[in-house]
């Protein structure tokens, strides 16, 4: 018994020490004291010599660090190149591009709350904020989305002419060269915004500044360059497109057939140093109106033109080349989706450019995968992102509203269970959309380029508009799926495809990316590892992997006694940063983080290089940690908004919704992994007493809902960057101003509702019927009637839906 009692107190304090994630030595010493303690004090039996020989291995591997090596450090460093998968200079490239940031923090384990909460808080300017106000929603004034969708297939001259004159295409291009100068969340409100109103000019709006040549020359090129081409792509005297995806080559990007030969040819009259190009790209955004055409291809110098003879293969680099350039061909349009932004091919045979058009010019040949890869890690976290904010909003708005209008069975819709449950759907998941916009736009103007952070934001926030638009759908019924000038939905549905399919597709973004980049780029030891087991220096790289082996060793003790312990204790035995109902949040997502740093050490150790194929294991835990980093985007949100009661019930709901979320993943995770006993164990590590968590109750979901049927600052601040129109005959105004209405006259409604219960008025009569009878009986006087008549006149047309004549659809079908 005192071998067990020893040997247990031994454990303590190594779980005390790993738990804190003490240095080696400070642990050892600790430990050492703690034996000495029991020597002094107690009659020793086998517990207590079973730890003083656990202690001596460790110490004698620690202190001499040659027998370290030899023993164990060099081993290991062959075993790991013989498990590790080859990483040819793309995968090497991607994954080192961009930076971790706070995704890091969440995959270790132990989340500094305290950093994220001293983020400063993303804002507006004044002269960012003046632009989201005025010239913004001018442009939103000016757009008819039906218009220029069904029947242009464009925007209007004016609207090209307004995009043009204030500096639209050019929000990111800095003052210095005539541009905006604004920062990541500005260009993303301005897109949101646009995006409610129509996603055919948000489009057009958010490519230049997003990936594509603006972008890339800021970074990477030349003085020349950037003095020629941004003033005129600030001012939209160009029009720039970037060509990258071919037939042969989509998400498998680096694979691009386009080639270009260094040779010399004839330029302006002179021979000079230049390329040979052959090109052939598709889905390329505004190829079909674009001045200058962005290009990816592979570049090579068989005759060694560019000074290094044994250099053959360059790898991917980028062009600029005007569209009027001898041998460009600018191809026909697509229609993606029936949208109207420009869209289409460009294709090139032989295409002679000098030099001079490469960005950055010689010096950046082979360099275009990492510009790609960094620009996108910055666009990628602001554009599409607000896209699916946009749908968000819109839906958030509008459902509340007509969910209040519209009756049946003489009652709201928006009163039955059914339907609440699909818009607390819409409700939390709104909240949840606009503070994830909010804290990754604000980590690129930290000057972060978040290659993991954009890939979650990209994909959760494409997937979570799409499933919020299909409720908003639901909700609507009939008066969303019939065409024509009212709909105010059904574009934006058959918009989400495009979000959901364009920069990394969101099942390559979920499956590969996510995980696959982020375990190893949020890893504290594994990338170092990997780098140091693939040098040619042997010597070298033993060295390396030596000085992380122990601390990854420490690293994984210490996740299993952090995750053992979080689970027994419910978590609270973790820190929290705050005070209040919220603080038990803060708990619960380092006990997920922590145990998705156990599991993914103990994954990536068992199946190495295997993981990379294991695609749907990959996927779940990448659902691990895409929930935490959106519901810590919850909590700084709530934070950054000074802790409003009236957001809690959402708070609450969006915890409650991404624990359920990181269980199941969790739990599906551990039923899947090969070795079923490792499953287990885990599965019993990370959750001891079975599941923790269960999804948002009824109740919960029914505070959600309340404030989308009233007029509250609440429903005002999270449709913010909802574009609404102002009239009766507007495709959304209508809608907002009828919902007034309606509000405006349930005080007065009551009264007729009391006066049908006592039998006073007839119920079979329509509601304008009623409102006579209820006149002619005094249950209301004149001034009622007008506040009622109006609410009905107004609910009655917001219910209706468009009809044609047959000519008119054929005419709008015909070619």
């Amino acid at each position: 018994m005192i071998g067990l009692v020893e040997l247990l107190i031994m454990l303590a304090v190594m779980g005390f020490c790993a738990y804190q994630r003490m240095v080696m030595r400070k642990a050892m010493i600790i430990n050492g004291v703690a034996l000495a303690v029991l020597l002094l004090l107690v009659d020793n039996s086998w517990g207590f010599y079973l730890s003083l020989l656990v202690y001596a291995v460790v110490s004698l591997f620690y202190y001499l660090p040659d027998l370290r090596v030899d023993w164990i450090s060099r081993k290991l460093y062959h075993f790991m190149q013989q498990v590790l998968p080859p990483m040819n200079d793309t995968e090497k490239t991607a994954l080192e591009a961009g930076d971790v940031w706070w995704e890091g923090e969440l995959f270790r384990g132990k989340p500094d709350w305290d950093t994220l909460l001293n983020y400063k808080k993303p804002t507006l300017t004044e002269e960012e904020q003046s632009f989201v106000d005025n010239e913004t929603e001018a442009l939103c004034e000016m757009l008819d989305d039906w218009d220029i969708v069904h029947k242009r297939k464009d925007l209007p001259p004016e609207v090209w002419d307004f995009i043009k004159e204030k500096g639209f295409l050019g929000m990111i291009i800095p003052k210095e060269y005539g541009g905006k100068g604004f920062s990541a969340l500005a260009h993303s409100t301005v897109v949101t915004k646009l995006a409610t109103r129509c996603p055919s000019a948000a489009v057009t709006v958010m490519v230049p500044n997003s990936l594509g040549p603006g972008e890339l020359l800021l970074h990477y090129g030349t003085q020349e360059q950037k003095d020629h081409y941004l003033p005129r792509l600030a001012a939209g005297k160009e029009i720039p497109c970037f060509a990258l995806t071919s037939p042969v080559a989509g998400s498998d990007a680096g694979a691009i057939p386009d080639k270009g030969v260094v040779c010399k040819g004839e330029f302006n009259g002179e021979e000079t140093l230049g390329i040979k190009l052959t090109w052939n790209k598709r889905y390329i955004t505004l190829a079909p109106v674009a001045t200058i055409v962005g290009l990816a291809f592979k570049l090579y110098d068989p005759d060694g033109l560019l000074g290094d003879e044994g250099k053959e293969d360059y790898g991917i680099t980028c062009a600029l080349i005007p569209s009027d350039h001898p041998g460009v061909e600018i191809g026909r349009r697509h229609l993606p989706m029936n949208q109207a932004f420009m869209n289409g091919t460009t294709k090139g045979k032989d295409v002679f450019i000098p030099m001079s058009m490469l960005i950055g010019g010689e010096d950046y040949a082979g360099q275009g995968w990492r510009m790609l890869m960094e620009s996108l890690a910055a666009g990628r976290s602001i554009s599409l992102p607000a896209m699916g904010t946009a749908v968000a909003q819109l839906s958030y708005k509008m459902t509340g509203a007509y969910a209040l209008v519209r009756e049946q069975f003489k009652l709201p819709i928006g009163r039955f269970e059914g339907v609440e449950e699909a818009m607390a759907q819409i409700a939390g998941l709104t909240y949840r959309t606009e503070a994830s916009r909010v804290m990754t736009a604000g980590a690129v103007d930290l000057g972060v380029k978040p290659s993991v952070v954009s890939a979650i934001a990209k994909y959760h926030m494409t997937e979570m508009g799409r499933d919020i638009m299909n409720h908003a759908m639901d909700v609507h019924a009939g008066r969303a799926i019939i065409m024509g000038e009212r709909n105010y939905l059904a574009n934006g549905y058959m918009n989400q495809p495009i979000g959901i399919t364009v920069e990394g597709a969101n099942i390559l973004t979920r499956n590969l990316m996510i995980f696959g980049q982020g375990a190893v780029r949020c890893h504290p030891y594994v990338l170092r590892e990997m780098l140091a087991a693939q040098l040619d220096d042997e010597e070298e790289g033993v060295r390396r992997f030596d000085s992380l082996l122990f601390r990854h060793i420490g690293y994984g003790v210490s996740n299993f006694f952090r995750t053992l312990g979080l689970g027994m204790t419910a978590a609270k035995i973790a820190d929290k940063p705050v005070a209040g109902e919220t603080g038990k949040y803060y708990q619960q997502l380092t006990r997920m983080s922590s145990a998705l740093a156990l599991t993914s050490d103990v994954a990536m150790g068992m199946l190495g290089g295997d993981l990379k194929r294991k695609e749907r294991l990959s996927a779940r835990l990448a659902d691990v940690l895409s929930h935490l980093y959106l519901c810590s985007t919850v909590l700084k949100y709530y934070e950054d908004q000074e802790r409003p009661l009236s957001d809690l019930p959402y708070v609450k709901w969006n915890m409650e919704y991404g624990l359920y979320q990181m269980q199941e993943a969790f739990y599906d995770f551990f039923e899947n992994f090969p070795n079923k006993v490792v499953g287990k164990g885990l599965r019993l590590i990370a959750f001891p007493y079975g599941k923790s968590y269960s999804k948002p109750s009824d109740r919960l979901e029914r505070e959600l809902v309340k404030p989308m049927m009233k007029d509250c600052d609440l429903r005002d601040r999270i449709t913010q960057f909802a574009y609404v129109g102002k009239t009766e005959d507007d495709v959304t105004g209508r809608v907002e101003l009828a919902f007034k209405k309606v509000l405006a006259a349930d005080e007065v409604r009551q009264k007729l509702r009391s006066a049908m219960k006592a039998k006073e008025l007839d119920k079979n009569l329509t509601n304008l019927e009623r409102i006579e009878q209820a006149i002619e009986k005094g249950i209301i006087n004149e001034d009622e009637k007008q506040i009622l008549t109006d609410a009905e006149t107004a609910r009655m047309d917001v219910i209706q839906v468009d009809d044609y004549a047959h000519e008119q659809i054929s005419g709008v079908i015909s070619d």
